[in-house]
């Protein structure tokens, strides 16, 4: 009994447990009542031995990028499995479709994943029983079209596709609600890129598994390369983005702004920058623990982001600190923006727990924001950060949550010398 409630599942949320098991429940007993309802005939045992056959020799393969892919994942992974499950949903009876999607997950969760922190028995579950609904999805569509055409494929492809994204989507936000966002729950582009990309491969599966078997060995190659080249974009990410608040890292941020500088002073024009400095941050640490604090700083970094357009530049320079650079703006159109994310810090209402595991409501965070021209307040990045972070000071001094310039920072700084 003491092995069982000491189960990492009980550290996850009530209503993600609620779901997984409403998901999980679902596949146990569209299996069982497959098992009265259909039929399984020779040639479908012989297709489901093939697809476990292939399966097993692509995951054998591609097992160490898989499980570097795995571990470096932050959010949705998307594996390979599609690639199989599909042609399951498709010629396999729905009692075959549910063994095959168990035995494939199993394999990878004791090859692949074993021993990380993705491979839990829980997290496995979940996403097997997820994937497993969206091919049984896909090849209840297939039999209610009763044709067997590209149309069809195409058709159940789609609806595995939107199924897995719907599944997923609501497990991803029932897992963090607080810090759940449109990108983290649907994915990226990318993200959504790949699963078409395997889903693709398996519809090529589903027509040549009938009547040629072993040319299933073709698809696995480029299925190693399409995950090395994953692995390698997941490896450049790693070393631009700070992995706390998925912003800009310091070093990057600081390259793109030396960037962004080269390029107003060859065309003209001028940027904004910003400082953003979260006020009395120590106080949620201390109060409710560091990772009551991480739910915070992910929060402020949404907004930030959320705040800034797709070609600025929004990152973290460490601690509570944010910057951002604002191309092609001037000193009131930056303040403008500032103004917005000072005022949205303010109504932030977030959700976490503190280290008891006790559930917090933390709305009380504001933030003091600091913000500079190129060129007017300086001719290189270090002297237009240093008017930002000297604004920054200012706002703080001056009684903090508001922002500062640098015309502001000379009248206060004209007070403080008559005070």
């Amino acid at each position: 009994m003491h092995k069982v409630t000491a189960w990492a599942l009980w550290t996850r949320p009530n209503q993600w447990i609620a779901f997984t098991a409403v998901t999980v429940g679902a596949t146990l007993v569209l299996a069982l009542s497959a098992s009265q309802l259909f039929l399984i005939t020779g040639k479908q045992v012989e297709a489901f031995l093939a697809l476990i056959l292939l399966a097993t020799i692509q995951a054998e393969v591609s097992r160490r990028v898989e499980r570097q892919r795995r571990i470096l994942s932050s959010g949705g992974h998307i594996n390979m499995t599609s690639v199989w499950l599909l042609p399951g949903g498709l010629l396999l009876p729905p009692q075959l479709a549910v063994a095959l999607g168990a035995i494939l997950y199993g394999h990878l969760a004791f090859r692949s994943w074993a021993g990380t922190r993705p491979g839990e028995a829980h997290r496995v579950v979940a996403n097997a029983a997820t994937t497993i609904l969206s091919s049984c999805a896909a090849g209840f569509t297939a039999q209610a079209i009763a044709a067997d055409n590209v149309t069809t494929t195409c058709v159940a492809a789609c609806v595995f596709f939107v199924t897995n994204a719907v599944l997923t989507t609501i497990g991803l936000y029932l897992a963090n609600p607080s810090a759940a966002t449109l990108k983290s729950c649907l994915g990226s582009v990318d993200d959504n890129l790949l699963e078409l990309s395997t889903l693709c491969v398996g519809g090529l599966v589903v027509a040549v598994l009938p009547y040629q078997p072993l040319l299933g060995l073709l698809v696995i190659l480029p299925l190693l390369v399409l995950q090395r080249s994953t692995l390698v974009k997941q490896l450049e990410e790693l070393a631009t983005t700070d992995q706390k608040t998925q912003l800009l890292n310091a070093v990057t941020w600081q390259n793109g702004a030396e960037r962004e500088i080269s390029r107003v002073k060859r065309e003209g024009g001028s940027f904004g920058a910003l400082m953003i400095d979260l006020d009395f941050f120590k106080r949620v640490n201390d109060n409710y623990g560091h990772l009551a604090g991480d739910d915070v700083l992910k929060a402020v970094a949404a907004l930030v982001k959320s705040e800034t357009r797709t070609h600025d530049l929004a990152g973290r320079f460490g601690g509570e600190e944010f910057v951002a650079l604002l191309t092609s703006s001037t000193k009131n159109q930056a303040v403008e923006t500032a103004e917005r994310i000072r005022q949205r810090v303010s109504e932030l209402v977030i959700h976490t727990h503190n280290n008891e595991g006790e559930a917090v409501v933390i709305e009380t965070q504001t933030a003091s924001i600091g913000v500079a021209e190129f060129p007017l307040d300086g001719s290189t990045l270090d002297e237009v950060m240093a008017a930002a972070d000297a604004a920054v000071y200012a706002a703080k001094r001056s009684g903090r949550n508001r922002v500062i310039s640098s015309p502001d920072l000379a009248r206060v700084t004209e007070l403080a010398a008559v005070a």
